[in-house]
């Protein structure tokens, strides 16, 4: 994403030219109470902002945080919320997120300069380990700031006031910035929906109207839980939630000359799933993606007839006992400031992250008893790692410098 055009031409963050924003009061308890205030599909869907930019933080202030620094931080981010609508303002029949959605959420790091811990959170080394994947992809950020928006434009303008670079934003001055308290040492920016993706993937066989690189719409009702679900629901961050921020690495040409689409939809979703009754990309299907119970008892039989299983089947072995899935996805963006546009940006939140790490082990062959090869075990294969962390996002009104 441009630092200085969107699709509109120059960037322009004066005025009056975003909707406006509310009262922080107002707004969800929860930073990552994001469902109400996204876009939902004809079939109840919400659909992910189409831009994102996340911003991996140094804490520089200091240690313990003062009540002023607290301050500063509770005030850049109000004003935030002050100059624009947080996301599409609770419209259910809005088409568009032309508002802002953010979460701010601190890594082990911080916590251990500040001589603390939180019971839900674990390092990135140990977040590593645990996935077995190698230490070295640590991410080393204190912090972590999502910035949202179908409007590319609002989240540079945003980022940009938060740090000083504008003295307003949509007619709203910001008399306090982030600037010397967090530096941005990570910028991470990307892009999902229809269209976008196969502009920004030099890959051929990617489908005009995809809205990830490999194919196929996610997020759907039945394999996302409620944020309820995902919320801490007791200590010091009761009413936040964790996060794990990952950059991958997709071998896009390797994905798709793997097969046909009927190879991918399997791989993709089991193969019980006939591509002629869920379309090119999965538009067929509804709010649910029609993955059952069967279809999880059924994995060893589909191993040993198809010598394939597929993703979706596999997440969904580790359900909890009301067959919701332990992870929401929170972004899953083409990186846009990567040399080769074939990585992306994965971001879930979840009550606990070793939450995370059973749903991520859930993908790894040796999970399992029965022998498939590994580029017929669903889509592990094709991805890589090159950055992982671990965050909590504490609810809204402990989310400046928090200290447990």
């Amino acid at each position: 994403m441009d630092r200085e055009l969107d699709e509109g031409g120059e960037t322009d963050t004066g005025g009056g030219r975003f909707p406006s924003g509310t009262d922080t009061a107002s707004l969800p308890d929860g930073q990552h109470e994001w469902n109400e205030y996204l876009v939902h599909g004809a079939h109840g869907n919400t659909s992910l902002p189409q831009h994102q930019v996340i911003l991996g933080l140094s804490y520089v202030g200091s240690v313990p945080p003062t009540t002023a620094e607290r301050e500063r931080v509770e005030e850049a981010l109000s004003t935030l919320e002050a100059a624009v609508r947080w996301g599409t303002g609770g419209d259910p029949s809005a088409a568009i997120n032309d508002g802002l959605l953010t979460m701010l959420g601190y890594t082990s790091r911080y916590f251990d300069r500040l001589g603390s811990s939180v019971e839900q959170l674990t390092s990135p080394e140990s977040l590593l380990e645990s996935i077995g994947e190698d230490t070295e992809h640590a991410d080393e950020f204190d912090a972590v700031l999502f910035l949202t928006s179908d409007l590319g434009s609002l989240t540079i303008g945003a980022e940009e006031a938060l740090w000083g670079e504008i003295d307003e934003l949509n007619g709203v001055a910001f008399d306090a910035t982030l600037s010397g308290i967090f530096e941005r040492t990570t910028r991470r920016t990307g892009v999902v929906g229809q269209g976008l993706v196969a502009d920004e993937v030099e890959q051929d066989d990617v489908p005009d109207d995809a809205p990830l690189s490999m194919g196929f719409r996610s997020g759907f009702k039945d394999s996302q839980p409620s944020e309820a679900a995902v919320t801490i629901d007791s200590g010091p961050f009761a009413g936040g939630t964790t996060a794990a921020v990952g950059r991958l690495h997709i071998d896009l040409d390797r994905w798709y000359d793997s097969g046909d689409l009927e190879d991918r939809t399997e791989k993709m979703f089991c193969p019980a799933h006939d591509p002629e009754e869920i379309g090119e990309t999965a538009d067929k299907l509804g709010s649910e993606s029609s993955i059952t119970e069967t279809d999880v008892d059924r994995m060893t039989e589909d191993a040993d007839r198809h010598a394939r299983v597929g993703h979706s089947q596999k997440l969904a072995s580790i359900r909890d006992d009301s067959f919701d899935p332990l992870i929401l996805r929170r972004s899953e963006g083409v990186a846009t400031d990567a040399p080769e546009p074939v990585d992306f940006n994965f971001t879930s939140i979840q009550q606990d992250i070793e939450d995370f790490v059973t749903t991520r082990r859930a993908m790894e062959p040796e999970e399992y008893d029965f022998d498939v090869d590994d580029d017929e075990h669903g889509i592990v294969d094709y991805l890589e790692t090159k950055g992982r962390t671990a965050l909590v996002v504490p609810a809204r009104e402990d989310r400046a410098l928090p200290t447990p």
